[in-house]
């Protein structure tokens, strides 16, 4: 992390760790009737030091964060939350939504929805087509490229003059049609940039293909298997918006079986939920993003700690929603919080580099 806004928030947070009375107390997570293991802290003969020290300045230092939990070995070790928050708030995933829609379409193509992602999206779309900007180079879009983000189209959301930003189409009255009508600017598959819309077309075409809303086939195919059920479907806009435009609110508990998910290699409870085939290869970088390595709508994100580069698999959301999973050290941890349009959201990636990795990987 090279920001030096997130250095100054964090340098804010941690310089009075020594001077600061503490009134953090940690706790063992308790244990509910969520299909969670849970285990205390000091089971994994570790020195706690800089995570109790983390957790007292969050409590008395002013920050947007909301929760905070830690999964090592398939249990969770650290669970906390901040403010008004609690175990059965729901969080507003943002942008990670479009994580668990990688996942969602490796399932519609396990059970046979869908071919093959390397087919064009309108072998798929029934009577959706371009009606504007006409372009032979539109025909060559596949699933791939809307889950890579490099369909080729004018659809940058962090370009304010791109024609595609996801401002500008929230304001459309159809989404779909619109994005499709953009003006083509690359050969499909040779330049990455990020596009919301892609995503929501992804979804669409998972809803298209298995005949329900796409609430419905999560519901049955994803959240059942992983007994998660305080989940809604919802979003800011004030515009009346179709189901596969809708984004995800979720607890944290419930985003860490999304994590543990990848980990176990698409395994809940020893039940193959979504193939391993598919979590291995949607979290494989494909592409990049602003220098980023991407795979099908998770990020590649690599973190050093004590000399060594630990790589993770994470889904990322404005305001500092995160999931994080970092097979080689068996953990998953999650992050929420309210820091929206800030570079205060960052902030986890502080807290997981400086203060976790440093302590699970210290000495090894």
């Amino acid at each position: 992390m090279k920001n030096p806004t997130i250095f100054t928030i964090f340098i804010l947070l941690v310089s009075s760790f020594c001077s600061a009375q503490n009134t953090y107390i940690y706790s063992k997570p308790k244990k509910l009737e969520d299909g969670w293991k849970t285990n205390d802290l000091q089971s994994q003969n570790i020195d706690s030091t800089l995570i109790i020290k983390l957790f007292n300045q969050l409590q008395i230092k002013e920050n947007k964060i909301h929760s905070v939990l830690l999964v090592k070995n398939d249990q969770i070790i650290i669970e906390e939350y901040f403010g008004e928050n609690s175990v059965n708030n729901q969080h507003d995933l943002r942008s990670a939504t479009k994580s668990i829609t990688s996942i969602l379409m490796g399932i519609a193509v396990d059970k046979g929805f869908v071919k093959n992602v390397n087919d064009p999206i309108s072998k798929y779309l029934n009577s959706l087509v371009p009606t504007k900007n006409l372009d032979e180079r539109k025909k060559e879009i596949t699933i791939e490229h809307l889950l890579t983000m490099s369909t080729g189209l004018d659809c940058n959301d962090w370009d304010k003059k791109s024609k595609g930003q996801e401002d500008k189409i929230y304001k459309k009255n159809d989404w779909l049609q619109y994005f499709l009508n953009l003006p083509m600017i690359n050969k499909p598959g040779t330049v990455s940039n990020y596009c919301t819309i892609g995503q929501i077309l992804a979804t669409e075409i998972i809803s298209q293909t298995s005949g329900i809303t796409i609430d419905k086939f999560a519901e049955k195919y994803l959240f059942n298997p992983l007994g998660i059920n305080n989940v809604n479907w919802g979003h800011t806009s004030k515009k009346e918006i179709i189901p596969s435009g809708k984004r995800l609110y979720m607890t944290s508990r419930d985003m860490a079986k999304i994590g543990q998910l990848i980990l176990n290699k698409g395994k809940w409870n020893g039940k193959q939920v979504v193939s391993e085939k598919w979590i291995e290869k949607s979290t494989t970088p494909k592409t990049k993003i602003t220098g980023i390595d991407y795979g099908y709508l998770w990020w590649n994100i690599p973190f050093k700690a004590n000399g060594k580069i630990f790589a993770s698999k994470t889904a990322t959301g404005n305001g500092g929603q995160y999931i994080m999973v970092l097979p080689e050290l068996d953990m998953v941890a999650i992050f929420t919080g309210g820091a929206y349009n800030s570079q205060e959201d960052k902030l986890p990636f502080v807290i997981m580099k400086d203060i976790f990795l440093q302590t699970f990987t210290s000495g090894k």
